[in-house]
């Protein structure tokens, strides 16, 4: 059964909030025949046009909504449609509101033809402007989201979840039959594939949808939150005891091997507020990288991470993490909120398809995009840091490391392999090559050591918690300066990298 437009409004908005924006369609150009189609589909939706407007309050937070009815001509968008989906926008827009949409659309209104067709042009405009404005814009997919409106203001939601086995794609099923002579191949139009693929952030029932969008509004809106310590937490560490234990680096990169010690899942089960997010929204994903809104004890972020637990053998972080990456750092640009990286890996992929998907090329573009974005960021050397999939969500405007944490252009055994020939050398080549948390200090990469007592694998709770107030310290304080100086004083701190000190 497919959910209409005003029982999404029932179940996603709180009881009797929903105040509707709508007036009178406008008038199309229109033969007798269509006209009468549309008298027969507004009695038969109850609704006088294919979407209904307005704003309403979602658990108490006020939000403007736009709801497909697709019993309305299968929720197909011409002048009128779009013109009110427009307006909407731009009102909310106007009076500084999230958006949330859900369409459920067979796409284009063919009576209207190519004038209906081109709609699709003004309404992702009026969402990219709204997006522009730093206003959030979140979109809940419904059965069916085909075509046109798939193609446009469906897939520009800074998040995007679908209804579970949702009909969702660019091509109608029936059209391809139609015009190949084949059925389309089954299971591809499906959410639960979309999401696998990337495509959308995840499938969830409008219940739980509501419970997502509210925790995704509360950081997207970007204010902090006054968060008292809760009993148990481990106090945040000064900056006036970044002195590291003189631990031998190879220890160190021991230490950061070991299956036992904690990761970036461990940290984010001391956050507030949590949203996974999936893919790059480009039909790729990752599983060796996390993805989430958050707020660390009250600062909203968003966080992209390595995941320890995901990586195996060969299976490392490929182009379609560092893409995925990138999406992170253009969230948090767009929505002016803080971003955090969490460094925690053996390496980027080595193998004949990272090479011919890009991965150089991806590593390059995303040290480029967070030198010169437009946000403040906290990177954190977490675990291993090796080479290039590591490099890429270094250059922050404050890097934390834990004790044991390391960063090295390659494992120690590959530097061995290099200079030596042979991997016998790696203990000396980690401590020759200045990798350890302790030496990253000394010359400027790292700004700060959350200490493990002695290692997380240890007291991986405490660690947790230590490294999750730590990272709330550092985004309280990027908080206070104007943004002009944080991205002067990353350009030069980059700049004069490696250099003697004046």
């Amino acid at each position: 059964m497919r959910t209409s437009a005003r029982e999404l409004l029932r179940q996603l908005l709180d009881s009797d909030s929903f105040i509707g924006w709508d007036r009178p369609p406008v008038t199309v150009a229109a033969s007798p025949r269509y006209r009468e189609e549309l008298r027969k589909a507004e009695l038969a939706a109850g609704t006088d046009e294919a979407v209904l407007t307005g704003e309403g309050l979602l658990r108490g937070r006020r939000v403007a909504v736009i709801a497909c009815e697709f019993g309305f001509l299968a929720g197909s968008i011409g002048v009128a449609a779009a013109e009110r989906i427009v307006s909407a926008v731009e009102r909310a827009t106007e009076l500084g509101l999230p958006l949330v949409a859900s369409p459920t659309s067979g796409g284009t209104r063919m009576q209207e033809g190519t004038i209906a067709f081109v709609q699709m042009v003004k309404i992702a405009g009026a969402v990219a402007t709204h997006k522009s404005a730093g206003h959030p814009y979140l979109v809940y997919l419904r059965n069916p989201t085909m075509g046109g409106v798939f193609a446009s203001w469906g897939s520009l939601g800074h998040i995007t979840f679908a209804e579970p086995g949702a009909l969702i794609g660019f091509l109608g099923p029936r059209v391809y039959k139609a015009l190949y002579g084949k059925d389309f191949p089954e299971g591809v139009q499906v959410a639960e594939n979309l999401y696998r693929s990337g495509v959308i952030d995840g499938v969830l029932p409008v219940s739980v949808f509501r419970r997502i969008a509210h925790r995704a509004l509360s950081v997207l809106g970007g204010v902090p939150d006054p968060v008292a310590a809760e009993s148990g937490w481990a106090a945040p560490v000064h900056r006036v005891a970044n002195a590291a234990p003189d631990v031998a680096a190879w220890e160190s990169v021991r230490i950061s091997r070991s299956p036992g010690r904690p990761g970036i899942r461990d940290l984010l089960r001391h956050v507030t507020q949590r949203v996974p997010l999936s893919g790059t929204g480009q039909g790729e994903s990752d599983r060796t990288i996390v993805h989430a809104l958050a707020r660390f004890r009250g600062q909203p972020c968003i966080v992209f991470g390595h995941d320890r637990s995901g990586q195996q053998g060969e299976h490392t972080m490929g182009p379609a993490a560092l893409r995925e990456a990138r999406r992170s750092m253009a969230l948090a640009q767009e929505l002016r909120l803080p971003l955090v990286l969490v460094i925690d890996t053996v390496g980027a992929a080595l193998s004949k398809e990272a090479e011919e998907r890009g991965l150089a090329p991806e590593i390059a573009r995303c040290i480029a995009d967070l030198v010169t974005l437009d946000t403040p960021t906290v990177s954190v050397l977490l675990g291993q840091g090796t080479g290039g999939g590591a490099l890429a969500l270094l250059p922050a405007d404050r890097v934390l490391a834990a004790t044991h944490g390391w960063l090295a252009p390659l494992p120690p055994e590959g530097a061995s392999a290099i200079v030596y020939r042979d991997t016998a050398h790696a203990l000396e080549l980690a401590r020759a090559q200045g990798i350890r948390a302790a030496d990253l200090l000394a010359d400027g990469v790292v700004d700060r050591i959350v200490p493990e007592f002695p290692d997380a694998a240890d007291e991986p709770v405490d660690f947790a918690r230590r490294m999750v107030a730590a990272i709330a310290d550092e985004l309280t304080g990027l908080r206070t300066r104007p943004l002009a100086e944080i991205r002067a004083s990353r350009h030069t701190r980059y700049r004069r990298l490696g250099l003697p000190e004046c």
